[in-house]
């Protein structure tokens, strides 16, 4: 038996553990939606699946507690799939390997999909509990919420109803928030004709891992470096100075990640390969330094590879470099009214060059529309001066903050009788269904509140073990005191 099963409370870990084992990455949910269904058929709760992929849970109030309103309880079902590189690990066919390590349950060399798999197991516990007082309740788990919300994006209007929203996908406990940024992709393409390599130079591969890497909303103002950036600086400088050519550039695999890996082959003349080397060496230490006590593990190395036939022609190399040099990353500016919150920001998430084909994504985020027309139009046009075709998709609006919402003030004085504390409130720079579903379903009072995790869309990822218990007692006592229809 997995030691996470005996952990407090029982309920709600052992469902936990179960979404660990069955593989749930963005765009392959069939195992995790066809288990859920099973689940509501067992705990016999009224269950279905819509036909954009969201599982639908329905459960009867109390009886006496019939007059209350109803409360949606909502999570996603996917999880970020990111690994060590070291790491032999499909998240299509294998199970999480999961422990504890203290105060903390982590997976080994993976992400723990406690992002928000945490959400989804509070749902089910309410869900099978014979036992809880509540008024009438809907779980609604989302699909496909970390590649562009395309769960939420699809709920049609009459699917559910409710009068409240609990959003269980906030990562810190204590916290109540109330509003989120908006966000969009961004894709720039191009496709070019490769030329042959000089068959007297040397190839080489340049390797940058070990970075920290998170969550591009919640971590973006954290000062973690990007992979992509950092590889920008190297290669302008071995193109300058040391006549490199570029083959190939991997650096990132998800949008919603901070980059924290990124390989580039290059081929340079036998004449300046100990420079390039030394350089390697040099650019390790100074981005040691620069990123001292943030990037403890920062690892560059490069190595002799075979030669590749074709490579990038030089102007195109060029522009793609200057690009992805110049391109704005990171954070635009602070909310002026809430100053130690993020605005406006964006990741360079992912840089694909090679076989004649140049693909780099970047996803914006902002609590202000049009900043974020603002940063993505700064965007696009850094890539289309590098000749690229431009894209913007996948747009959602932000979740205005209602600071006079009734559940805000029932939550903050429940969790202050409970704890003995008030807890914060907050607007967190990160994408929450709750806008796109408060559009579907007008009206709802809406909340979003969770347990404590650190590093999620990392292999780092951990969930706090006592802020779980904490966290379900407070939603269980919230369900409890629901308030009557008016």
């Amino acid at each position: 038996m997995n030691e996470i099963l005996s952990l407090a409370p029982q309920n709600v870990w052992k469902h936990f553990y179960s979404l660990t084992q069955i593989p749930r990455p963005s765009g392959h949910l069939e195992k995790i939606q066809a288990f859920l269904l099973e689940f509501g058929k067992q705990a016999g709760v009224e269950s279905f699946q819509d036909e954009t992929g969201n599982i639908v849970y329905r459960k009867p109030a109390t009886p006496g507690m019939e007059n209350r309103k109803t409360v949606i309880l909502q999570a996603h079902m996917d999880m970020v799939p990111q690994k060590e590189k070291s790491v032999e690990h499909d998240f299509e066919k294998d199970p999480l390997q999961v422990y504890i390590d203290g105060d903390w349950v982590k997976a080994q060399g993976t992400t723990l999909g406690s992002d928000n798999g945490m959400g989804v197991a509070a749902i089910m516990a309410i869900m099978e509990d014979k036992t809880l007082k509540h008024g009438p309740l809907v779980g609604l788990i989302t699909a496909d919420e970390e590649t562009g919300m395309y769960g939420a994006f699809g709920l049609k209007p009459g699917t559910i109803e409710g009068d409240i929203l609990l959003n269980l996908d906030s990562e810190e406990e204590g916290l109540l928030y109330i509003g989120c940024a908006g966000g969009e992709d961004l894709t720039a393409t191009l496709e070019y004709k490769e030329e042959e390599t000089d068959p007297e130079d040397v190839a080489l591969k340049v390797t940058l891992k070990g970075l920290r890497g998170g969550h591009s909303g919640i971590q973006i103002g954290w000062g973690h470096a990007n992979a992509n950036k950092l590889m920008a600086r190297f290669m302008n400088q071995v193109i300058t100075y040391d006549e490199a050519c570029l083959v190939s550039w991997e650096g990132g695999n998800m949008r919603n990640a901070i980059p924290r890996e990124c390989e580039a082959i290059i081929t340079v003349p036998e004449s300046e390969v100990d420079d390039v080397l030394a350089y390697v060496g040099e650019c390790e230490q100074i981005w040691r330094d620069e990123y001292d006590t943030i990037e403890d593990n920062l690892s560059f190395t490069a190595e002799r590879v075979e030669l590749p036939k074709y490579m990038v022609p030089d102007e195109i190399r060029d522009n793609l470099v200057d690009a992805i040099y110049a391109c704005p990353n990171g954070v635009e500016r602070y909310i002026p009214t809430i100053p130690d919150t993020v605005e406006t920001s964006s990741n360079l998430a992912i840089v694909k060059i090679a076989g004649g084909k140049a693909e780099i994504n970047v996803l914006t985020r902002s609590a202000r529309e049009s900043m974020k027309d603002y940063r993505n139009t700064a965007i696009e046009s850094c890539f289309s001066m590098a000749g690229m075709h431009v894209e913007r998709s996948g747009s959602y609006s932000g979740w205005e903050p209602d600071v006079n919402s009734p559940i805000l003030h029932a939550m903050k004085e429940s969790y202050k009788k409970q704890f003995g504390e008030t807890p914060e409130v907050k607007v967190i720079h990160a994408g929450l269904e709750c806008g796109i579903i408060g559009a579907v379903i007008p009206g709802l009072d809406m909340i979003s509140f969770g347990p404590t995790l650190e590093c999620p869309h990392t292999p780092e990822e951990r969930c706090n073990i006592p802020s779980v218990k904490k966290f379900y007692e407070f939603l269980t006592a919230t369900l409890e005191n629901t308030p009557a229809k008016e």
